[in-house]
């Protein structure tokens, strides 16, 4: 307040000491003038005359401090005119923008003063017209003049930042000097006056990661290397400052969030390097049998992962895709599994990034590499048949208790539990035959005949029980043929009586004895059938 009292007061001292520069009216302008003494002729002679007179004020532009706070109305300047000789025989007038409510005149001195204080930045002149006049007669002295009064800017607005806070991002690992994004104040002061506003830029926290141009405010980077996976948001407080920076100066700040956006300077790493898996034997092919994964700091595309199998022991069995969701590497079953035949697989996976960055080849390969152990579990599985069908062969006139063949199954589970052999009730339901429960020969049970049925159809059911109680089984077809015998003498189809001439010779055919026995076989061949 005292170093802008005292701006005020050196003001005023000046305009004092201006206040008696002449004005001068618009040019071109030229007015009567009456004149006194002994040759004014409408004074003796009764005739008025014109003359021409030299322009009697000269104008000025006159300046006003804005934001004035003293208690008296702020002294603006003074007019005059060479015709006012100081015998109080000359009045000023004022009109124009605020004439009588910001401005006022001492009619006979000239002073003008502000009535109240001015903002530059809500308007930065003021028109007005000024003219003397003749106390007595009100009748113009001069040409009425037009002059300005301008509001003289004082630093009195800060700078201000329009859009903030701000939010902007840059690739990690960005060389120094990257462009980040350009902040811009305002102020509201004169741009043409002192330095009132002329801003300057700084950094007031975020260094050393990022500096400001302190002319353009462009923000770039200033530390190299920069890790998103270190730390990937920075909060970054700008101040503009107006007076050129100096001291005294106004300031105003802007927020900027910058975040560090990802590049892939990071390649996928298995958290070990062996993993084990088990799975068991009866998994069905084409199912997951586990989940690897391989993690990768990088984030987006840049953190996809490829798994593949490295060609070897186990490679041919299995097979592994990626979870596009959460990039984990799914291990699926190729061929089935058999435990009593291989019992575990090892095998190497290899997982590497997608989305290559040429930038960061000298960090390393973007590669890793785990072993996978699969251990195969054994699984409780059915008795298994020594063949997918069995067909056996009997006669029909084979006794009741004869073995008329076997049939074979075992358990392959590691127990190897005994077997036990039934024939499916249902397939049988005559019970023309028998099976040994412990041995799985099957025998007649009753006489077959060929001529009734000549094969039939059993199912033979194999029963373990696992270590669990679980009975498991399961079953094979077995045909039996019943094979013909000749049970049956050929007969006469019907009495033949024979009469043979008694001058018969020798070997001479008496009936065809033949022919007649077997169109009676084929009759009864087709009858049979019929049944």
């Amino acid at each position: 307040m005292l170093r802008r009292n005292c701006l005020l007061l050196f003001l005023c001292f000046l305009f004092e000491q201006s206040s008696c520069a002449p004005f001068q009216s618009r040019p071109g302008q030229e007015w009567p003038h009456s004149q006194t003494g002994p040759s004014a002729a409408g004074r003796n002679g009764g005739s008025r005359g014109f003359q021409r007179v030299k322009r009697g004020w000269v104008w000025n532009q006159f300046f006003v401090l804005e934001e004035y706070m003293g208690s008296d109305p702020q002294y603006v300047g003074k007019l005059h005119t060479d015709l006012d000789k100081g015998q109080s025989a000359v009045k000023y007038t004022l009109s124009g923008e605020g004439a009588g409510t910001i401005f006022t005149i001492d009619q006979i001195t000239g002073d003008i003063h502000a009535l109240r204080s001015l903002d530059r930045e809500e308007k930065p002149y003021y028109t007005l017209r000024a003219q003397a006049v003749n106390i007595e007669t009100n009748r113009p002295l001069e040409p009425e003049s037009e002059f300005v009064i301008k509001v003289q800017d004082i630093n009195d607005n800060e700078p201000k930042f329009l859009e903030g806070p701000y939010t902007a991002s840059v690739p990690e690992m960005s060389p120094v000097g990257t462009y980040v994004m350009k902040v811009t104040a305002t102020d509201a002061d004169d741009p043409t006056y002192g330095n009132s506003a002329r801003v300057v830029y700084s950094i007031l926290h975020g260094q050393p990661y990022f500096s400001v141009d302190p002319k353009t405010g462009v923000i770039r980077t200033a530390l190299p290397n920069m890790d998103r996976e270190v730390k990937e948001l920075y909060q970054v407080l700008i101040q503009a400052k107006d007076m050129g920076g100096q001291l005294g100066g106004l300031a105003g700040t802007t927020t900027i969030n910058i975040t560090l956006s990802d590049v892939n300077d990071n390649p996928p790493r298995f958290s070990k390097s062996i993993f084990h898996l088990r799975v068991p034997e009866s998994s069905a092919v084409g199912s997951a049998v586990g989940r690897i994964k391989a993690h990768d700091l990088d984030i987006g595309k840049n953190a996809e992962v490829e798994y593949n199998i490295v060609p070897g022991d186990g490679g041919a069995m299995f097979d592994i895709t990626t979870n596009e969701h959460n990039q984990e590497g799914i291990i699926m079953l190729k061929k089935p599994l058999d435990y009593e035949t291989k019992k575990a697989y090892t095998f190497k996976v290899e997982a590497s990034n997608a989305h290559l960055d040429p930038r960061f080849h000298n960090f390393g390969p973007f590669k890793d590499t785990a072993t996978v152990k699969i251990n195969v579990l054994d699984v409780d599985e059915p008795p298994v048949f020594s063949k997918p069908s069995y067909a056996m062969d009997v006669y029909e006139d084979t006794p009741q208790g004869t073995i008329i063949g076997a049939v074979t199954a075992q358990d392959l589970d590691a127990g190897n539990s005994p077997v036990r052999y039934s024939i499916d009730w249902k397939s049988d339901l005559d019970s023309f035959f028998d099976i040994d429960p412990v041995r799985g020969t099957i025998s007649t049970n009753e006489l077959l005949d060929r001529e009734s049925i000549a094969q039939h159809n059993i199912s033979v059911v194999a029963t373990k029980r696992n270590h669990r109680a679980h009975m498991l089984t399961s079953r094979v077809a077995v045909t039996v043929h019943v094979l013909d015998i000749n049970e049956f003498p050929p007969e006469l189809a019907m009495p033949y009586e024979t009469f043979v001439c008694e001058s018969a010779k020798v070997g001479q055919v008496c009936v065809n004895i033949l022919y007649n026995m077997f169109s009676y076989c084929i009759s009864l061949y087709i009858m049979r059938k019929q049944k």
